[in-house]
């Protein structure tokens, strides 16, 4: 009987999401990759009807918060894992209670070291805790931990070094959906006036993705101009009243567009008709916006720290950004030095084609069989010491 490998992908729904992103690349290439393998997908309900049509595919339904209770400390009373021989814990926390060997994927650790970063209110101390203590079950326990960048990887390593044995770089990749587009730019959805140029930041309205810096650095850059705007795609939280009234103080109101519900096909062409993605993140596990504006041509604007200068590779300007002067002095390289632009778009081109899902499909599988391997053809739990690394190397995974 095949070995069966369970892959949580409950972070695939309706709504788009850089985990859900990711987990459906993952199995849309695993299953052709490991025809030996079975996989069972825990499916949300409010995901499409069918995850994969493979063959070697089988999926259930999980009435259950991804993120929440059922998941940290039941899950193995709530769905049927006995056939199991392998869990793949796709967002961070590992569950509790699982029998067999547990890869998790770790996009990051922001909650361990900054938790400040992803929830600043009141409120975000019950969730502190939630994340906090799944994520530190996850580089204790876990058989194997994925991270999607080399930063995260050394993150691991720097606040528990005991995982770095056992932490290996799956680096994520870019749909070939993300192209140059000469579709029109959906005006009506940003309510932005045609024809008019703009600066696009893409992202959720969290502490981290610091918008409130790319405000000021738009501000800094254009306040006297009325030729170029500020859009920005927000998938949920409360950013576009908070957001708007920081306009206001700037002077720039008027001129600050916000888009909610963005379909795939607008945000490419949203990306394609960009003068600059600017994505001044305090910090990223990887970073969906930057790897999909460059592989539609569009230049870059980002950070100078944590995985964003890892995935830009050398295509994008670079900046702290903390400092709005240096976000405003790249902004305006980016939008009024045109032989700069053309070359930020060609670097940008050429780095996205290097972030491949199928690599990282494939970095997932050498992880897999690594700890199937160790587990005795994946019936029998490693200790949390075992290392995948001393693994024979023709099943040892890439750590770069």
């Amino acid at each position: 009987m095949r070995p069966l490998i369970c892959i949580d992908s409950r972070y695939i729904r309706a709504r788009p999401s850089g985990i859900g992103e990711v987990v459906q690349a993952l199995i849309d290439h695993l299953p052709a990759l490991a025809p030996d393998l079975s996989f069972l997908l825990l499916r949300h309900p409010q995901a499409p009807e069918r995850l994969s049509h493979a063959d070697n595919v089988s999926e259930v339904v999980v009435p259950h918060a991804a993120n929440g209770p059922a998941t940290m400390w039941y899950l193995p009373r709530v769905v049927d894992l006995s056939r199991v021989a392998l869990f793949h814990a796709t967002f961070n926390i590992m569950p509790a209670g699982l029998p067999m060997p547990c890869v998790t994927t770790v996009h990051d650790i922001m909650w361990l070291t900054q938790p400040g970063l992803c929830n600043d209110r009141l409120s975000g101390i019950v969730d502190r805790l939630f994340y906090a203590h799944g994520i530190r079950r996850a580089l204790r326990r876990s058989a194997a931990i994925a991270t999607v960048s080399d930063a995260t990887r050394e993150e691991i390593a720097r606040i528990a070094p005991d995982a770095a044995s056992r932490a290996f770089v799956t680096r994520s990749g870019v749909s070939s959906d993300f192209h140059a587009s000469t579709r029109a730019v959906p005006w009506e959805v940003i309510g932005l006036p045609r024809r008019r140029r703009f600066v696009l930041t893409v992202g959720q309205y969290a502490p981290y993705k610091n918008h409130e810096g790319a405000l000021a650095g738009f501000a800094r850059a254009f306040a006297d101009r009325d030729d170029i705007d500020l859009v920005l795609v927000q998938r949920r939280g409360e950013g576009q009243f908070i957001l708007g009234k920081q306009a206001a103080r700037l002077g720039i109101a008027g001129r600050v567009h916000f888009a909610r519900n963005v379909g795939r096909d607008e945000l490419i062409a949203l990306y394609s008709n960009a003068e600059v993605l600017l994505h001044p993140s305090f910090c990223e596990g990887f970073g969906n916006p930057l790897a999909e504006a460059m592989a539609c041509g569009c230049p870059v604007v980002t950070s100078d720290r944590s995985a964003m200068p890892e995935v830009t590779g050398n295509a994008a300007l670079l900046v702290n950004p903390g400092d709005p002067e240096a976000i405003a002095g790249a902004l305006l390289r980016a939008v009024d030095d045109r032989r700069t632009a053309k070359l930020m778009s060609k670097l940008g081109l050429r780095r996205a084609r290097k972030l491949s899902w199928q690599g990282f499909a494939e970095a997932n599988l050498a992880v897999y069989r690594s700890v199937l391997v160790e587990a005795d053809s994946g019936w029998l739990r490693p200790t949390p010491a075992s290392r995948p690394d001393a693994l024979p190397p023709r099943y040892a995974p890439s750590r770069k």
